[in-house]
């Protein structure tokens, strides 16, 4: 049996394993949720299936949900065979599931020279129970526990405490005595936005980013809980916005008005191209390592 029909076959096995979840609400097995959020659920379902069939690096997967269905991005990485793979996995689940190829490639943005840890910028000055100052940053941007991180300027600023990577992509530098650390956001304008609270994002929302890369740019966020899959191993439950982000920019915030959301991560194309920028849910470093806004 050649590799195609051994993929056909195999996604077949899922969906029929998938009934009683694909089921429309109020079907015989179908869970007792509101329409929307089964609605959701089911798409979710088909998403992580599909990604573990067919799944390679240089890929998003995402559930637009104005749209009702699961969206499949490629980048330039991805060989045409495996992109053929990947679209013949999809027609399993018909309408439901559109793949994409993007003229960009997949990477976690990183620059060296910039602003902090390995050419990356300092996403959100946080504090502990006790008091102690911390920031967060992006994972990928920093050495293991113990690595003393530096700014663009060559100055010891912290010592890394923890960090995640793949999986998350998120990390917590505990501050050195005498580094000032403000709850604000460069605008590179001249300017900061406070920030003092943290949330969850919201598809449709509109958004900012800032990075020591290529500053501040608007956007609006498209997907949440995406899943991107780097040659390092996958990242899941991002946020995605279409919003200009680029190398240096990772583990900059992304925020709306004084409200903090999350850290850039990655995306493929630029500030000159365009693209799509990912972004780690800034709740999940703050429940990881117990430190709040501030």
């Amino acid at each position: 049996m050649d590799k195609r029909r051994s993929i056909m076959r195999t996604a077949a096995v899922v969906v029929a394993g998938l009934v009683a979840v694909l089921a429309p609400p109020g079907a015989a097995g179908a869970p007792a949720r509101p329409p929307a959020a089964a609605s959701y659920v089911r798409l979710e379902a088909v998403r992580d299936v599909l990604r573990e069939t067919a799944g390679t690096p240089g890929t998003s997967w995402a559930v637009d949900r104005r749209a009702g269905k699961v969206v499949v991005t490629a980048d330039r990485t991805v060989t045409r065979a495996r992109y053929g793979e990947i679209v013949t996995a999809a027609r399993a689940f018909g309408d439901k599931v559109e793949v994409r190829r993007t003229e960009g490639r997949f990477r976690p943005y990183a620059r060296g020279g910039e602003a902090v840890g390995r050419g990356c910028s300092l996403g959100f000055n946080v504090v502990a129970g006790d008091g102690t100052p911390y920031f967060l940053t992006s994972g990928h941007c920093v050495g293991a526990v113990g690595t003393t991180v530096y700014d663009g300027g060559g100055r010891a600023i912290g010592v890394v405490a923890g960090s995640t990577f793949p999986g998350g992509d998120y990390a917590i530098v505990k501050y050195n005595p005498g580094i000032e650390h403000p709850s604000e956001i460069d605008l590179y304008d001249g300017t900061a936005q406070t920030v003092s609270r943290a949330a969850e994002a919201r598809v449709g929302e509109a958004v900012r980013s800032s990075g020591s890369g290529s500053g501040v740019h608007g956007g609006t966020v498209t997907a949440v809980n995406v899943a991107v899959q780097y040659p390092e191993g996958t990242v899941t439950g991002l946020i995605e916005a279409a919003l200009c982000a680029g190398p240096g920019d990772s583990g900059g915030p992304l925020f709306e008005g004084d409200t903090a959301l999350g850290l850039t991560v990655g995306g493929s194309g630029d500030c000159t191209t365009g693209g799509t920028a990912f972004f780690q849910p800034v709740t999940d470093p703050l429940a990881a390592y117990g430190v709040s806004i501030g």
